[in-house]
């Protein structure tokens, strides 16, 4: 099933989808590969690093490909999956993606440890499709009872990590986070090793509709709107191919566009089904709860990348760098028309 971005440890096998080409997969570590990969790259094609296989930024970006948004922009987008958030970032560093999705304030954690990178354009504004959950059969009907209880989430410093701290924080009350893993929280979960967990879309719909879990805290409407993930791309395709930046940006949010257009439902169901490999009514909540509430604009503002800090702070984030200097504003999302 889904896993969650941002936690899980690399993975040496990636699968690469070329834009108007098909999808091979393929072995080396992408510090390592990527880079000789560039030099036989022209100067309209650029590499985008994808957090995970089953979250929107894939849903979104895979949709651009198959409507041959990157093409209509007259450029050529190399995607590549990743199993997190972190290994992106780590990619971005390396030189082995020119721009990724990510959590916003990692940008300001790396700025100050030598990773020169921006946010272009601002992805979410909060956890939606993010729950609190517990077993429906579970005597815990308030937050409040979770006191001294055992909460379950992916990893430490994951997003589960930030909403489960949140949690603590914003509820006034301690309980124990329990490391298990994108793939160990529903088992643990179901089996009593937990009385909690933190759960994420389209994997909370999943376990609602099947009524194996009740939701306790709903992320998404109960945490300050932030800017909780951005589309982040590295000084130097910024300074060096301004042009490729936007154009790349306007297929994605295009890609976007499609997906919540009220005449495109059908269709989007089924795209989303088919990339997430989910049944269509999943899928159908998916998109009502989490991709239509995702940014159609792009738009950042200062004071959403000061709460992104706050949030990064409450898992032990420090030496960061001013939010001022996490985004800049030169690029705006103009979505390609299919």
């Amino acid at each position: 099933m889904a896993q969650e971005p941002r936690d899980e440890t690399p993975d040496l096998v990636r699968r690469r989808i070329l834009v108007g080409g098909g999808a091979t997969v393929i072995g080396g570590v992408a510090a390592s590969y990527m880079p000789r990969l560039a030099a036989a790259q022209g100067t309209d094609t650029i590499r985008i690093g994808l957090p995970t296989k089953t979250y929107w930024p894939t849903i979104v970006a895979e949709t651009a490909q198959r409507q041959k948004l990157f093409e209509k922009e007259g450029i050529r987008a190399e995607l590549t999956i990743y199993r997190s958030g972190a290994e992106g970032f780590e990619a971005l560093a390396a030189g082995a993606a020119e721009m990724i999705l990510n959590s916003s304030s990692s940008v300001a954690a790396g700025l100050n440890k030598g990773v020169n990178a921006r946010c272009v354009a601002n992805g979410a504004n909060g956890y939606y499709g993010w729950y609190l959950v517990v077993k429906t059969d579970s005597p815990i009907k308030d937050v409040k009872e979770l006191a001294s209880k055992k909460v379950g989430i992916t990893s430490a410093g994951s997003g589960s990590d930030i909403c489960a701290r949140w949690t603590i924080a914003d509820r006034k009350l301690e309980f124990t986070r329990v490391p298990l893993g994108g793939g160990g929280l529903v088992p643990n979960l179901l089996t009593g090793n937990i009385d909690a967990t933190v759960l994420y879309s389209p994997l909370t719909y999943k376990v609602m509709d099947e009524k194996v879990a009740r939701p306790l805290v709903d992320y998404g409407e109960a945490i300050p709107a932030h800017s909780n993930s951005a589309w982040i791309a590295g000084d130097k395709i910024i300074q060096e191919r301004p042009q490729v930046v936007q154009k790349a940006l306007n297929a994605i949010y295009g890609g976007l566009a499609f997906l919540v257009a009220d005449g495109n439902r059908a269709a989007a169901v089924k795209l989303i089904a088919e990339i997430d490999e989910i049944p269509e009514a999943i899928a159908a909540r998916e998109l009502d709860g989490n991709i239509k509430h995702l940014s159609r604009t792009g738009e950042m503002q200062l004071d959403w990348m000061e709460r992104a800090l706050d949030m990064g702070r409450l898992i032990g984030m420090s030496d960061l760098a001013p939010a001022k200097d996490m985004f800049i504003t030169q690029f705006k999302p103009v979505p390609t028309a299919v």
